[in-house]
């Protein structure tokens, strides 16, 4: 297969098509692929770095306020439509996927009027307004939940879960808690908002410590790379317990979820995707500050299925989180039957089922 990847801005519209990649690549060696994005997004140093044959266009969104702005956003929009017609006949894709940011708006138009099959995932339940646009123009969309169905024409949907998912369970781990300082018999709870941290959730847990130092379970607490110092300064000559291990950045946090018992953060796409594919129970903190609060939407799926516990982050304070924490390391039959009921909801062979719908577009 020949395949043109169109997707940025944000690790959530990276990962899935890196995952989508890679399990391809396992089941057809000779796939061939080019990726489309942005000099100014995330995917200008990740996809390179993965190996991937890697080409950039201009682009910007609108402003959702009147904005002479919007007039180079159009004029952008136009060029880069032109500049992706141009890499699209000289890489004469198959298929062209798109996983969102609006560098995939340009490609995936491009590749519609020039009658080649295309296809969006969708990985939140509220849809972008990317894919929004692209759906009466492409050829399939795939979603990761059900509530994005309805936002889309119907009979072009298909439920596939989000290619992430199967990356995450089919891995395996030999990490053992010793290598933290911990032990393996006890539950242990991971807490993090994300690579860069968040505030909240990090002074949080800070008023947390004291409570969670007198418990029979363990913490590791992420505060992210640019927030370590503040939350350690903010601790003070304040005790932390044998069973607490603070970090500024969890680098192989693959190998570690397996053995996690409860995770604490975000409810970005791609997380929601892991602790379904590995059965984690989860206290999910979502983020205010996401388009059309979609996290609370993500939470909420888990939450009706009684596979997380939801936190908003206006209701988040120490003692809080210490209640909810409690709540499910105090009381291992409630943590099963959650990993049990966010299991059922995992899609461990998501990147399958849009491989799938990808051949499909293409009959």
């Amino acid at each position: 297969m020949r395949l043109m990847v169109s997707g940025g801005g944000t690790g959530g519209h990276i990962y899935p098509a890196l995952a989508l990649i890679e399990r391809l690549k396992q089941i057809e060696p000779d796939t061939e692929v080019l990726y489309v994005g942005t000099h100014r997004g995330l995917e200008d140093r990740i996809v390179p770095a993965a190996g991937i044959d890697f080409k950039t266009i201009k682009i910007q969104g609108f402003k959702r306020s009147l904005s002479l702005e919007n007039f180079k956003t159009i004029y952008l929009f136009l060029k880069s439509v032109h500049d992706a017609r141009k890499m699209i006949q000289e890489f004469k894709p198959d298929v062209v996927l798109g996983t969102g940011g609006y560098v995939s708006g340009a490609v995936l138009y491009a590749a519609a009027k020039m009658k080649i099959p295309t296809v969006i995932h969708e990985q939140n339940s509220v849809v972008g307004i990317t894919n929004k646009f692209l759906s009466r123009y492409v050829t399939k969309i795939a979603i990761a939940f059900q509530a994005a169905k309805e936002q889309f024409p119907e009979e072009k949907v298909v439920m596939t879960g989000n290619p992430r998912a199967q990356q995450v369970a089919n891995s395996k781990s030999d990490f053992s808690w010793t290598e933290l300082g911990l032990a393996d018999d006890i539950p242990t709870m991971m807490i993090f908002g994300g690579s860069q941290g968040a505030p909240k959730i990090n002074t949080s847990v800070v008023e947390a410590i004291p409570t969670f130092n007198d418990r029979k379970y363990q913490v590791v607490f992420a505060t992210g790379q640019k927030r370590y110092q503040q939350v350690m300064t903010q601790l003070g000559e304040a005790q932390v317990g044998h069973n607490i291990v603070i970090k500024p950045y969890i680098s192989n946090m693959p190998s570690m979820m397996p053995k996690v018992d409860v995770i604490v953060g975000r409810a970005g796409a791609t997380s929601i995707a892991e602790i379904t594919a590995l059965g984690i129970p989860s206290i999910l903190i979502p983020s205010p500050y996401v388009t059309a609060d979609h996290q609370t939407k993500n939470a909420q799926a888990l939450v009706d299925q009684q596979a997380a516990e939801m936190i908003k982050e206006d209701q988040l304070s120490g003692a809080t989180l210490a209640q909810a924490a409690d709540k499910l390391m105090q009381d291992a039959p409630l943590r099963q039957a959650m990993a049990q009921h966010a299991k059922e909801m995992g899609m461990p062979d998501a990147a399958d089922r849009l491989i799938a719908v990808l051949r499909d577009a293409q009959n």
